[in-house]
């Protein structure tokens, strides 16, 4: 079976990318795309691809009439959640590659996908290695208390902290509370110094010109430490196999998921 798929976001550094994998794809069709800067134009003109013939639409909603499967959101999180509960109303499952969304964002849309009977799988990263980082992560948070994450981004990346690393803190957080020898509340100095305090783990966010996005957790231990570190390239190839599979596996459950790892069995 073809899977219908509409993209939001299909002109932007991720989008673009994956557009050209679900067009050339022989069990995907894409059947809608969202670009506000370029809305009305074709597809395949903005990607220089004459092979997509695909009339962009500037809105989620205009998009949405294509009557797609699945709804890739890839866009800005101040538009991301509507967009999502907007393709949710309409019937389709939902992939979700944005990040900056909260945590009441998500459970908003959990409870309007399982009220729907649809799947909505995000997220923060959908590359291989940072998978591995949240499951090796997951690892060293049953064994060792203290941990703390620092994430990395480039200057321009408003929404603090990355996706990947909301995800990542979530994740930790529902295995234990990180350790703090000294509470945020006795600390001498700014109590900003120690970063948030983010689903009961330490998170600091970095944000400078020549990063593109990192995620490190530092685990400690008395005379040791473990350092776990994620970084990516400027390309965005690593991510569009990730996404893939996740438009194929979107269909195979009922509300939110977080993570693509909970669709690759590991």
């Amino acid at each position: 079976m073809t899977i219908k798929v509409c993209l939001a976001g299909a002109t932007g550094w991720a989008g673009s990318a994956l557009a050209k994998a679900i067009h050339a794809a022989d069990d995907m069709e894409l059947v809608g795309g969202v670009s506000r800067t370029h809305a009305g134009k074709p597809l395949g003109d903005v990607l220089n691809d004459s092979g997509i013939s695909l009339t962009l639409s500037g809105t989620a909603a205009e998009a949405l009439n294509s009557n797609c499967d699945v709804f890739v959101e890839y866009t800005k999180p101040e538009i991301a959640a509507q967009n999502i509960l907007l393709a949710l109303e309409a019937g389709a499952h939902v992939v979700v590659g944005t990040s900056g969304l909260t945590d009441d964002d998500y459970r908003r849309i959990d409870e309007a996908a399982t009220a729907a009977g649809l799947g909505v799988l995000a997220a923060g990263n959908f590359a291989l290695t940072a998978v591995l980082l949240q499951k090796f992560a997951e690892t060293a948070a049953r064994y060792i208390p203290h941990c703390e994450i620092i994430d990395y981004a480039h200057a321009g990346k408003a929404d603090v902290p990355s996706g990947t690393v909301r995800e990542l803190a979530d994740r930790l957080g529902q295995i234990r509370k990180s350790a703090l020898d000294i509470p945020l509340e006795d600390i001498q100095g700014p109590r900003e110094s120690r970063g948030a305090r983010l689903n009961d783990t330490q998170v600091h966010a970095v944000r400078l010109p020549g990063y593109v996005i990192s995620a490190e957790v530092i685990f400690g231990m008395p005379d040791q430490k473990l350092v776990l570190r994620h970084e990516a390239g400027a390309g965005a190839e690593p991510y569009v196999a990730g996404a893939m599979l996740a438009i194929r596996k979107v269909d195979t459950f009922i509300g939110l998921r977080r993570g693509l790892d909970t669709v690759m069995g590991i």
